[in-house]
């Protein structure tokens, strides 16, 4: 996948379109929260994740929306063909 955003960033680069993709982390969803509890391990899994991640903490939805808001705005126009972690450092 990340192959593919890198090489249709360079295909259109020099017309006003910019490719990217946003990799979440662990994010604390309502979904998350059903498998979570599907397994009776919801204390466990969250505590677990959170212990692994440098910020200490799982992501929050309205985080990921931001990322994606600050792609798609003008202020983003400059970047192509990214990768952007939005994991709290898991992925450091």
């Amino acid at each position: 996948m990340l192959g593919m955003v890198k090489s249709v960033a360079r295909e259109n680069a020099t017309v006003p379109l910019t490719v990217n993709a946003v990799c979440p982390g662990p994010t604390d969803t309502e979904m998350y929260r059903q498998a979570a509890e599907a397994e009776g391990m919801t204390g466990k899994v969250f505590s677990g994740m959170a212990k692994g991640i440098p910020a200490r903490r799982l992501g929050q939805p309205a985080e990921i929306a931001a990322t994606v808001a600050f792609l798609l705005s003008e202020g983003s126009a400059y970047i192509t063909g990214q990768a952007l972690s939005v994991s709290g450092g898991l992925t450091m």
